[in-house]
């Protein structure tokens, strides 16, 4: 299956656990919020620290904004393929189109890392 034309950048499959992982982390013990609504106003207001996007989001102009507007407000974000995981990750029952990190809690040496892998693979541009 072809990625959705949103898709900025390839996420390898070994990243997508610890990204994952990092937002049910800090769905724990920080500050996330659900949503594409919510991660837009987060990623506007610049206090987003790692926007997750899903892949399989249909229509995909409900999220196809995201990159767009992460990249102008110089903010990280990653893909994962999908939104059932991405719902999980939340500790909901229902899908998720898109989350956002606004308090890491105890996911910060996990969200670190993979805001390093990301940035190598988006040709080392950094955003800080």
């Amino acid at each position: 299956m072809t990625k959705p034309y949103y898709v900025k950048f390839e996420t390898p499959e070994n990243l997508v656990s610890p990204i994952l992982e990092s937002l049910r982390v800090a769905a724990e013990t920080g500050k996330v919020r659900k949503g594409t609504n919510e991660a837009t106003k987060a990623i506007e207001r610049g206090i987003s620290k790692l926007v997750i996007i899903a892949e399989d989001v249909e229509p995909p102009e409900v999220v196809a904004h995201l990159p767009i507007i992460c990249e102008e407000q110089k903010a990280h974000y990653a893909f994962v393929p999908s939104k059932q995981d991405l719902g999980s990750a939340l500790g909901i029952e229902v899908t998720a189109a898109a989350a956002v990190i606004l308090d890491a809690g105890d996911a910060q040496h996990i969200i670190d890392e993979v805001i390093a892998s990301i940035d190598k693979i988006k040709g080392g541009k950094s955003d800080e």
